[in-house]
């Protein structure tokens, strides 16, 4: 009996991934540690200086990290309700606090109880943060009101209801100390300046706004809403520069690296994106389990860490860089020790002993082998080899069509299997590696299951899915000759006036040297 030989799998180029210094750059990460918060974590927020701690605010406690410690290290937990929004001052001394009860409390680093207590919104404080001057601190609520407060007085300095909806973030200028900015849900960015009574700039985002971020120069003002990213000048009245939508769901926060050259943005589709400021194009991106709420990029890139809606903190730290002196290693045996003897030839009175090389066989190949055809089908109809390995099903198929057994192994499935059948023939039968194959595949359904068409809601849908996928197929291949049949008219036409071009340079040539001949 000849001995069983596996299914062949057709092996197809892929395209080698583009490698920038960008992505050299973000990849230079460890694998990251998970810590575990007490709820949802809302704000991350570095200490502008060393050692860099950063404060990580969750349900009604705010923990303070250590760079490389997976334990806090200080705990502020004076709070009734959920705490917001833990923001360092530019000197790292003093941190301040938003609340569910309306209060802003402001604490000293080096002790547990508030030093002051900011009464005056009615409702959740889900903002604060430093004005520059570090005297004063503005806040926004959900009595959708812009509050400005004086740190040594522990008073209300001014108060802007100017918002329709809540105030949700905000952030201040480095340039200007009177000057910072809120966004709210009623979709505006307004930025306000302490020295007068109103907002000095309105600019509509057209989206309720989760994060505003001010570049350091302050003439550039970034507002992510919604699924979108948006640059705004200030200096120009903010005029919108560009706008970015390369998230699939809401983007909640955003982040600028230590250099200020790139800008990154989190949100609830799991993944950050990192663009570039001169061009604004995704130069990398990372992927996380869950939605992301928070992001801080601590000073020189050094950490990035991210939080997410289930309460986890994600902690990259970035690789040491490798030293250039040679570390004094055991010394390896040279290339030539392994590769010894491989170029002998056996004499004539040599023994040759060889071993042989035990083939291991695929599930699908096992059941193939044992004339099992359904089952081998079904075992390359599993998600994770359809979705990552979809050539594999094909091959599967083809060599079942190539036995003659392909219409009994797709015969007598029930509507679950059908169903997945018809999911992976109408989402890959338009690949051209696979159409030949998948068009006999759906041919063959289509002949099985007809009579029982009108059964099922589910499998009729995915018929109709089928039928759009190869409708649209067709039309685009009908473009494509008309384009085709185009460029075939113009290059014609090209070649002839090449030709009659070159018959009239010949012809004129001929006669100059008739009239020279006679000349002479």
């Amino acid at each position: 009996m000849a001995a069983y030989k596996p299914v062949v799998v057709q092996a197809c180029p892929k395209l080698g991934e583009r490698i920038t210094q960008d992505t050299l750059y973000w990849r230079g990460y460890k694998t990251p540690v998970q810590i575990k918060e007490f709820g949802a974590v809302n704000k991350i927020d570095f200490s502008p200086v060393p050692p860099y701690n950063y404060a990580v605010t969750a349900s009604s406690r705010i923990h303070i990290y250590g760079r490389y410690s997976q334990e806090p290290i200080k705990t502020f937990s004076r709070f009734r309700d959920a705490a917001y929004c833990a923001t360092y001052r530019d000197d790292g001394r003093l941190l301040a606090a938003g609340s569910e009860d309306g209060v802003i409390r402001l604490f000293d680093i080096s002790g547990k109880a508030p030093l002051r207590q900011f009464e005056g919104h009615t409702k959740p404080v889900h903002i604060v943060g430093f004005l520059s001057d570090k005297y004063r601190i503005f806040s926004g609520g959900d009595d959708y009101s812009s509050n400005l407060w004086d740190i040594p007085s522990a008073t209300e300095i001014i108060s802007y209801s100017e918002h329709n909806d809540y105030v949700r973030c905000g952030c201040a200028s480095k340039v200007n100390a009177d000057v910072f900015i809120t966004g709210s849900y009623d979709h505006t960015v307004k930025l306000f300046d302490a020295r007068t009574k109103s907002s000095v700039m309105t600019i509509e985002h057209g989206h309720p706004v989760e994060s505003v971020l001010l570049f350091p120069s302050g003439g550039l003002l970034v507002s992510a809403g919604g699924r979108y990213v948006k640059v705004w000048d200030v200096l120009k009245g903010g005029q919108l520069l560009v706008s970015l939508k390369n998230h699939h769901k809401t983007v909640t926060c955003l982040c600028l690296n230590s250099s200020g050259q790139r800008l990154l943005s989190g949100s609830l589709d799991r993944h950050v994106k990192i663009y570039s400021t001169t061009s604004y194009k995704v130069v990398h991106s990372f992927n996380y389990a869950t939605s992301i709420l928070s992001l801080a990029l601590s000073p020189e890139d050094e950490t990035i860490v991210v939080g997410m809606t289930n309460g986890v903190l994600n902690v990259k730290h970035r690789k040491p860089e490798e030293k250039n002196e040679k570390s004094q290693k055991k010394r390896q045996p040279a290339y030539r020790t392994y590769v010894k003897g491989k170029t002998y030839m056996p004499k004539q009175e040599d023994f040759c002993v060889s071993k042989p090389v035990k083939r291991v066989l695929r599930k699908y190949d096992k059941l193939l082998r044992s004339f099992q055809s359904s089952k081998a089908l079904d075992a390359v109809l599993e998600p994770p080899i359809m979705l990552h390995t979809p050539e594999v099903t094909v091959a599967v198929m083809q060599e079942l069509h190539r036995r003659g057994t392909l219409r009994s192994a797709l015969a007598g499935r029930d509507e679950k299997q059908v169903n997945l059948l018809l999911t992976f023939v109408a989402r890959r039968v338009i690949e051209p590696r696979f159409t030949p194959v998948l068009v006999t595949v759906a041919d063959m359904i289509t002949d099985i299951y007809q009579p029982v068409v009108g059964q099922s809601a589910i499998v009729d849908k995915q018929f109709l899915k089928l039928q759009e996928a190869i409708g649209k197929e067709i039309d685009y291949q009908e473009e494509l000759l008309e384009v085709l049949g185009m460029m075939d008219t113009l290059f014609a036409t090209f070649t002839k006036k090449r030709d009659t071009c070159l018959e009239e340079n010949k012809s004129n040539g001929l006669t100059e040297i008739i009239e020279t001949n006679r000349n002479y």
